[in-house]
Parts: structure tokens; C-alpha cells; sequence
């Protein structure tokens, strides 16, 4: 494609992509009180186990619990809408494949799609006990007074960072499969991938034990190893479909 079409391609997958998540956020806007409720139980266990006073979600002005319940429709619509704008993504990057390669598009997204919820699963294990080391640090006899709005945004990026995460090495797979990137590079810089699984687990996981990011950690990795294996393999046969041309002299010519 030219760089314009490329252009209008990008246009039109964010386009189908925005359309979605707004579509998500619409049932998530009907579905508030229950997320409210569900995000908002880190806390609940903070007071059962320290008492009320220990930890309160406050709302700071006027119009903070409106737009808290945007930014929670839109989260929702973001979980919600996920295959579409997964598949999006897939077939922005893959327009050049043929149509026997394009199959892949479904077992990316099958692929793609438990892996970001797992990943998000993940962050939700993970958030009381971050929750709960945060809050040991509150003096005797005082008080966690959280911001809606900050607490919120503080369990956003922690469910997105870990349902991305999970994502990338099948976005390495599909990287992979349009020729872009080679499984012997991922396999040569396989330690700097095992320094940044941990490194991404340390800073995603701050509790004091080291039991949560050596679970994330180890699941990236695995994820990872999986990854770099697939690329390997899709790499061995790709070489055994290609026509070893070098010993065809510059005047002869060859089955293609």
C-alpha cells in the first residue's frame, strides 16, 4: 500500500475500533454498580480486617462521581469490546498476507483474547494485597482517606498493564508471521526478556513478599518461551517452503 492508503486503513480500523469500546462502555454504563461494587472490595476487606476508619473511598468534588462512572463505562467497554479491537489491530499489521495466512486472524484473536482476560485476572489477585501493603504504612489511630478518581485510575493502569502484557507475545507471534521479526532474534535476547518480565513484575506487584511477582513474572516468561518456540517453528518451515536459489548462476534461470 501507499502511504495514504495506509493512512485510511488506520482510519478505518480505529474508527471500527472506537465504535466498539463506545458500544461496550453503553452495557458498562448499565453495568456500574456491579463493577463499582467489585473494584471497591480491596477496601471493604481493608475495614472488615482494620475497621471502617482505617481506609474510605472519598469523592473530592462535585462532579467526581459522574466521572467516575465514565472512566468506569469506558473501562468496561475497553474489557468488553476487546475482540473487536484485538482482531482490529491483527488486521491493520497483516494486510499483506495471503488468504491461506489471514486464517491466522482467528486463532489470534482466540489466542489473544484469554490471554489479555487471564492477564487482567491476574491484576485483580493482585490489587488487594497491593491495597493491603499500602495501607500498613497508615499510622495508629490514623486514617486512608483514597481519592475516587485516583484510586480508580491506580486499578485501571494496573488491569491494563497486566492484560497488555500477556498480549505481547502473541503480538511477537504475529510479528513473526509477517516476516518482521525472526524467532532466532527473540531467542538471542532471551535474558533481557527475562530481566524485563521480572522488572515489569517488581514494579506491577509492590508488595513486600516476593510470592505475587514471581507468579506474574513466571507466567510471562512462560508466555514468552511459548511465543519465541512458535516463531521458531513457523521460521523452520518457512525455510523449508523457500527455493535455495544461490547455486544458479547469474545467466540461469529458475523455476520461478
Amino acid at each position: 500500500m501507499a502511504l495514504r492508503e495506509h493512512l485510511y486503513e488506520l482510519r478505518r480500523r480505529l474508527v471500527r475500533s472506537a465504535l466498539a469500546i463506545f458500544a461496550g462502555a453503553v452495557a458498562g454504563w448499565f453495568l456500574y454498580d456491579w463493577v463499582f461494587a467489585a473494584l471497591v472490595r480491596p477496601i471493604r476487606v481493608i475495614q472488615l480486617e482494620r475497621g471502617a476508619a482505617a481506609a474510605s473511598l472519598n469523592f473530592v468534588d462535585p462532579a467526581g462521581p459522574f466521572n467516575l462512572k465514565v472512566q468506569l463505562a469506558i473501562l468496561t467497554g475497553v474489557v468488553l469490546a476487546s475482540p473487536v479491537w484485538l482482531y482490529q489491530f491483527w488486521a491493520f499489521i497483516t494486510p499483506g498476507l495471503t488468504r491461506r495466512e489471514r486464517r491466522y486472524s482467528v486463532g489470534f484473536v482466540g489466542a489473544a483474547l484469554p490471554l489479555f482476560l487471564g492477564g487482567a485476572a491476574l491484576a485483580w489477585w493482585v490489587l488487594p494485597k497491593a491495597m493491603e501493603f499500602f495501607n500498613a504504612f497508615v499510622p495508629e489511630g490514623g486514617s486512608q482517606l483514597i481519592g475516587a478518581n485516583t484510586y480508580f485510575a491506580f486499578v485501571t493502569r494496573i488491569v491494563l498493564a497486566f492484560g497488555i502484557a500477556f498480549v505481547l507475545p502473541v503480538v511477537l507471534v504475529a510479528l513473526n508471521l509477517v516476516g518482521l521479526l525472526s524467532g532466532r532474534t527473540l531467542l538471542r535476547q532471551w535474558r533481557i526478556t527475562v530481566f524485563a518480565c521480572f522488572l515489569f513484575a517488581a514494579i506491577a506487584t509492590p508488595t513486600p513478599e516476593a510470592t505475587s511477582m514471581c507468579i506474574l513474572a513466571g507466567a510471562m516468561c512462560l508466555l514468552f518461551g511459548i511465543a519465541i518456540g512458535i516463531c521458531l517453528l513457523v521460521d523452520r518451515r518457512r525455510a523449508r517452503h523457500t527455493e535455495d536459489l544461490s547455486h544458479l548462476s547469474d545467466d540461469e534461470a529458475s523455476a520461478l
